[in-house]
């Protein structure tokens, strides 16, 4: 499971980078991670390997079809469950931190109906 959690920081962190500039390179996603860029090659090496990015001849990471279908699963997660603690009284930041954690784990299940929830009580 801590792979598993590991790739989704990473795609969810290119992901959030990529609608911020156009170009994503490992020393960005090491910088807004607070991640050592040897950690960040190796985690990079491994969405590769998954066909979750591809790295182009400068340096540049893009997330595939399937990499940005999953990044964008794992940030709407991540969106969701900040807005929902808010919600409940949280301050952001608490939020924020406790959203990153549970978004890897939730069932799709328990995620949809917290989603319809908070669409029908806006």
């Amino acid at each position: 499971m801590k792979d598993r959690e590991s790739s989704e920081m990473y795609l969810e962190t290119i992901y959030i980078l990529s609608q911020k500039s156009d170009t994503v390179r490992r020393i960005d996603v090491s910088k807004y991670m607070g991640f050592a860029k040897p950690s960040v090659t190796r985690g990079i090496s491994l969405l590769t390997e998954r066909g979750m990015v591809t790295v182009d001849d400068n340096g540049s990471i893009i997330l595939t079809k399937q990499g940005k279908t999953e990044a964008q699963r794992i940030y709407e997660r991540h969106t969701v469950l900040t807005k929902m603690f808010m919600n409940l009284g949280v301050d952001e930041k608490t939020a924020s931190d406790d959203a990153c954690r549970i978004e890897h784990y939730i069932s799709d299940t328990t995620f949809n109906a917290i989603k319809k929830h908070m669409e029908e009580h806006k």
